[in-house]
């Protein structure tokens, strides 16, 4: 009943009646009226999706090609609530085209791609390097890792995606006409005036220096909270390796910041090759301090930490070539990325706690359930990489629309986003997408507040199913997670609430129109 009342409430069932704008919208206790409700919501959702799209914009010739006069000519009263769903996913496949935007979506994709592939890779040939050095330092070198990555998600990954979205923003913002004013140091320079990027580079070397300090001396704490006794073996080499590796928390988060600003700037091929370089040199590194200098894990750590910092200063010395790196208004929109960066925390928090739960229930079954678990959840996070690449094609290219004032092409982008990712991990996909997409309208507050709401509830699933169902239990858990995540998405965008109302705004005239047609 919570759900049905839930449904028949949100705005969008309540369709337009241009006749009588203020008749309220007729609720009846039936399953009929249910029905017809739940149709008539996924109906809308279906015309924004469709009847907008560019690529539908001519005058159709008879109702197979009209998806309102088609819905009209079909007898639905009798169809399942299933048939609704399977009939949108079909159109959705139906008008996939690799457009313009669609190769500019894969242009900006593919090589964000390979960029999110290459640490993945390096953290594989690090761990085969100190594999060789013997059983305890690798699994010292797994608790050092997981804490740093832990801090580093935390804190960095709010920061990156903040940074995107803003440099896209002022950039288009400074595109537009009459809005692109030469500021003396612009004609000095012939480099761009963006605050944005200033702002996140000072915000970025703070961050990374407090990281440092709270990953170096406080490397005996951490190790306690994960569980390294004293006494333990793997006590030593943990603390040493954490402790090398924290001094390369500044320039992780600096070249963080470079690479958001870079992927404002729709360019992931920079980031690419110079976390290509740096990965490179990683190896190398490994190999001289490892094995010819024998110097444990502190060599290891020392290398990662070398190979980072090469990293910042080849993002830093391209991204001199374009903008200008320190302004006097760098203190400018500081309140704002702390805002938005904020709520990203917020949502970090939520989505980490929810992973975490999961892989704790699934150590509680044994050590046998927990290796397929950690196997299958590497699988099931390496092949997200393109969805992650597509979801920051989306965000960059939405933020540049949508700040433009181009809504047409916004939407647009959007259709795109959502039409590739239809080809792989359909519920997967479209979480991360419908990420990108948030950030690229800044809507940081739904984004974080919806993340924690569905945290919750997988929180509570997990908690009763594992011990019920075991092992299957924990991946309901993980499923119920995203498609959570992917059912808000389509919630947000088609509510037209908050910056949404904007892209849609010039829908409104024809969904009414078409509405008006069909509705009883």
């Amino acid at each position: 009943m919570a759900v049905r009342t839930l449904l028949i409430l949100h705005p969008i069932f309540q369709c337009s009646n241009p006749s009588n704008k203020k008749r309220p919208f007729q609720q009846t206790p039936s399953l009929s009226s249910f029905r017809t409700n739940l149709i008539s919501f996924g109906f809308r959702l279906r015309s924004k999706l469709f009847l907008s799209s560019p690529s539908s914009q001519q005058t159709p010739s008879s109702p197979k090609d009209n998806p309102a006069e088609a819905y009209r000519a079909e007898p639905h009263t009798d169809k399942p609530i299933g048939y609704l769903l399977i009939r949108s996913i079909s159109g959705l496949l139906g008008r996939i085209r690799v457009d313009n935007v669609g190769f500019e979506i894969l242009s900006i994709a593919l090589p964000a791609a390979l960029a999110l592939g290459a640490d993945p890779i390096a953290s594989l040939v690090d761990t085969a390097f100190v594999g060789h050095i013997g059983s305890v330092e690798l699994a010292a070198v797994g608790v050092s890792v997981s804490v740093f990555n832990l801090v580093s998600k935390l804190f960095n990954v709010p920061l990156l995606n903040v940074t995107t979205s803003f440099v896209a923003e002022q950039q288009a913002l400074d595109s537009n006409e009459g809005s692109n004013i030469q500021k003396p140091e612009m004609l000095m320079s012939g480099k761009k005036h963006l605050p944005a990027v200033s702002t996140s580079l000072a915000l970025a070397a703070g961050i990374g220096i407090l990281e440092a300090l709270a990953l170096s001396l406080g490397s005996g704490l951490l190790m306690n909270i994960m569980g390294i006794p004293v006494d333990s073996p793997m006590r030593a080499p943990a603390e040493q390796f954490l402790t090398f590796r924290a001094y390369g928390a500044p320039p992780i988060v600096i070249a963080l910041a470079a690479q958001g600003t870079f992927r404002g700037f729709m360019d992931t091929k920079t980031p690419l090759y110079a976390i290509a370089i740096g990965n490179l040199l990683n190896a190398a590194l490994d190999l001289v301090l490892l094995f010819y200098l024998g110097l444990g894990v502190g060599g290891a750590a020392v290398a990662t930490v070398v190979s980072e910092y090469v990293i910042a200063f080849i993002l830093l010395w391209k991204l001199n070539e374009k903008v200008i790196l320190i302004l006097p208004t760098m203190g400018v929109g500081v309140v704002r990325y702390l805002t938005s960066g904020g709520l990203l925390i917020a949502r970090t928090i939520a989505v980490l706690l929810t992973m975490t739960l999961a892989t704790s229930m699934a150590a509680k079954e044994g050590p046998i359930p927990m290796a397929a678990h950690q196997i299958c959840l590497q699988v099931w996070l390496a092949v997200s990489l393109l969805n992650d690449a597509l979801a920051l094609a989306g965000q960059a290219l939405l933020a540049s629309e949508y700040t433009k004032g181009n809504y047409k092409q916004a939407r647009t982008v959007i259709y795109r986003a959502l039409q590739f990712v239809t080809l792989s991990q359909p519920i997967n996909a479209l979480a991360f997408v419908f990420d990108g997409l948030y950030y690229g309208v800044s809507d940081y507050a739904y984004a974080a507040y919806s993340m924690v709401l569905v945290g919750l509830l997988s929180s509570v699933f997990l908690l009763i199913a594992s011990p019920i169902s075991g092992l299957p239990g924990v991946w309901a858990g993980l499923f119920l997670f995203m498609f959570l995540r992917t059912a808000a998405g389509f919630l947000r965008l088609g509510s037209k609430a908050g910056p949404w109302k904007m892209v849609w705004s010039d829908d409104n005239r024809k969904l009414n129109q078409a509405t008006e047609e069909w509705h009883p």
